[in-house]
């Protein structure tokens, strides 16, 4: 069985959380990883001290991207590996760009979400929100195409921003109104595995 290590308040645990739901493959899930801390058994399959790491049948893989298109591999009949290599690309860049769109949202969401009132550094928020909004307008832009990052379909480009997209929706924050992005949003709402796995409170 698959076995997935790592806080459920991470965004990079929650991607391959929800992404298993989709699979319908059993799993367990530990915790580790923030308030829960680290463990040396933990160290020595992640020397990294990052989250998730996953362990499927003696094979250990880390970095929630590689793990989701690993596990897209790995159960092609699911769907979500088309066998073409431009099919596959339209879905795949959107997991790459999300790195840069979480380094544009994370002042905002660190002072928001994870520091007290008076620890607050305002004008990082500022910025964030600032940048987060730039990179969303791309997002948005990409979404009046297609309805699906992967294309016509869901995929697993749709998987990590659509993590960042709960989190753009549920901080404190003032937004414009993206269109194309709430009603991709919507969508993603729908779905058992985003509501279990990704729609939980912020912390």
């Amino acid at each position: 069985m698959l076995t997935i290590w790592g806080r459920l308040n991470s965004h990079n645990v929650k991607k391959v959380a929800w992404f298993v739901e989709e699979l319908g493959i059993p799993y367990a899930r530990h915790d580790i990883g923030g308030q829960f801390g680290f463990t040396d058994a933990y160290l020595a399959m992640n020397p990294n001290a990052l989250i998730p790491t996953i362990e499927d049948d003696g094979f250990v893989l880390w970095e929630s991207n590689a793990i989701v298109r690993y596990l897209a591999a790995k159960n092609p009949a699911a769907g979500f590996w088309p066998a073409d290599p431009a099919a596959r690309a339209v879905g795949d860049k959107w997991m790459d760009w999300q790195v840069s769109y979480a380094d544009a949202q994370r002042a905002a969401f660190v002072n928001l979400v994870r520091r007290k009132p008076e620890e607050r550094d305002a004008d990082a928020i500022r910025r964030s929100v600032a940048a987060s909004t730039k990179e969303m307008a791309i997002l948005d832009a990409a979404l009046g195409e297609r309805p699906w990052l992967s294309g016509d379909a869901f995929g697993i480009g749709d998987i990590p921003m659509g993590v960042y997209a709960y989190t753009w929706f549920n901080l404190d924050i003032a937004r414009p109104v993206f269109r194309n992005i709430s009603d991709w949003y919507e969508r993603l709402t729908q779905r058992p595995g985003y509501a279990s796995q990704v729609m939980i409170p912020l912390s």
